[in-house]
């Protein structure tokens, strides 16, 4: 059966539709030290690693910060517009990272790791397809679907996968492909896209968002690059990974202004070309580490950073009562306050407060004096990890998108489950502060979007490891730590 995407749902969250009812398949597989295909896929095995963290221990020093997540996964999607060699630096080494190469090499692209950086040929795209069993496992997938249908004429991509944290549903980026002159259509969970009438190459549109979603965003302005005539895309989305994008795309030959504003304009061009780049700083990394400082009452530097993409991240972290120095452009510093108090957050689209920061300020505001309040507007299922805080002891209760954290004077070490990536790195946070031994499970989500977390905070002189959650023997356990 196939329809179109006009008759999908609208809900009440920003793009919210269809994507609901699909199934989440959980992201663990094992990161693999170099980008293919498997010749065959079962499905991964339960991974029983636990992570064992000894709270309490301050931290200092300086912490390198990595090539930004979400930034790599779409460049790397965007490197199917260009038909020459390209090189992507400051890549980090992630899960992700691993499947996003797993499913070009499935298109039949060429992809080869050499330490951070990404040789990519695209010269010749054995398919327009890309395979559910790789898709389904990523969201950043999905990217595809623009730069093939550019490229080719047409392209197939199954509905993708990722964390289950809510409902990130695709006909934003449909409904600008189908402005664009493309026919669109879904068919046993997957989508087709081709271009209608003969013609051979997208065509510019005005396009508005009706929410500006970053993945809307990137789909469409990376299809709009080879579109024949201009393609405007208002309510755009203004992160610095979209900027990010377009300084790539722009690297190649395209003809892109306006990206980091609401609006944005891309005069196609008939070809890109071979481009050597290197991604921003990875500011959730970022801001996950001042927050480690802050919770661990432990003064940390950071770099590389730019600190204006973690504006609203420092803003209240001084409203907490922590204080954050500039020593050098590209380095921050934390330094603690005397006393932590409470604040409210509402997570908003950028330059607002990051929703991927929503669940390392609530492990701090835990221990924060005062009632604050967190509301999240961007995922609806995004307040799982509040359960598992609350088992260390943290005093949160959940209304709705509301969450209400009264602080409390101390966490206390227990066994906890990860329910996403944000929420991994929140339980880390929240563990390092507690009062003594915390373990924590699914570290796969952790493993998607943190590079050498473990190995960094064990550089700034956290106590963990990592041990067989069967047989309670190390894996990785701290020398200091013993067992």
């Amino acid at each position: 059966m196939r329809f179109p995407v006009e008759s999908l749902p609208k809900l009440q969250l920003c793009g919210q539709s269809l994507q609901s009812k699909f199934r989440v398949v959980p992201e663990d597989r094992a990161i693999t030290s170099h980008l293919s295909i498997p010749s065959s896929y079962t499905p991964p095995e339960e991974d029983k690693t636990v992570l064992r963290i000894w709270g309490k221990q301050p931290l200092q020093g300086q912490v390198k910060i990595s090539g930004a997540k979400n930034s790599a996964l779409v460049i790397m999607a965007g490197t199917l517009l260009c038909a020459d060699d390209c090189r992507i630096r400051n890549v980090p080494d992630l899960v992700d990272v691993s499947r996003m190469g797993e499913i070009l090499a499935a298109l039949g692209v060429t992809v080869h790791r050499h330490g951070d950086a990404l040789e990519v040929n695209a010269s010749h795209i054995g398919q327009s397809k890309a395979p559910y069993e790789l898709v389904s496992q990523l969201r950043a997938s999905f990217f595809v679907i623009g730069p093939l249908l550019a490229r080719l004429g047409v392209a197939r991509v199954p509905l993708p996968g990722g964390c289950a944290i809510g409902a990130r549903p695709v006909d934003l980026h449909v409904r600008g492909l189908q402005a664009m002159g493309a026919d669109v259509q879904i068919e046993h969970g997957t989508v087709h896209a081709y271009l209608k009438g003969g013609r051979q190459r997208l065509q510019g549109a005005r396009i508005y968002l009706d929410c500006p979603s970053v993945g809307a965003t990137e789909t469409l302005m990376m299809a709009a690059t080879l579109a024949e005539g201009e393609t405007i895309l208002e309510n755009a989305a203004q992160e610095p990974e979209v900027v990010d994008l377009a300084n790539f795309c722009r690297a190649m030959g395209a003809r892109i202004r306006g990206a980091g504003t609401n609006t944005i304009v891309i005069s196609g061009v008939p070809r890109l070309h071979s481009t050597d780049y290197s991604i921003i700083p990875d500011r959730i990394e970022a801001g996950t580490f001042l927050v480690a400082g802050a919770i661990t009452r432990s003064e940390i530097s950071l770099a590389p950073v730019i600190p204006e993409h973690l504006a609203a991240v420092i803003a209240k972290l001084r409203s907490i009562g922590a204080e954050i120095h500039a020593d050098a452009p590209n380095r921050l510093r934390i330094v603690p306050g005397q006393r932590h108090v409470a604040t409210d957050i509402k997570t908003l689209p950028y330059p607002g407060f990051p929703t991927d920061m929503q669940a390392q300020f609530m492990a701090l505001l835990t221990l924060s004096e005062g009632n604050s309040v967190i509301t999240e507007t961007v995922f609806e299922n995004r307040l799982r990890h509040v359960a598992e805080l609350n088992r260390m002891g943290a005093d949160i209760t959940v209304k709705g998108n509301l969450a209400i954290v009264r602080g409390v004077p101390m966490l206390s070490g227990a066994p906890v489950v990860a329910t996403d990536l944000r929420a991994s790195a929140a339980l880390v946070l929240a563990g390092l502060a507690a009062d003594g031994v915390t373990t924590i499970q699914s570290l796969q989500h952790l493993e998607r979007g943190y590079e050498n977390l473990e190995g960094k905070l064990r550089g700034l002189g956290a106590q963990l490891g990592r041990f067989d959650g069967e047989t309670d023997l190390p894996i990785a356990a701290p020398s200091s730590v013993t067992v």
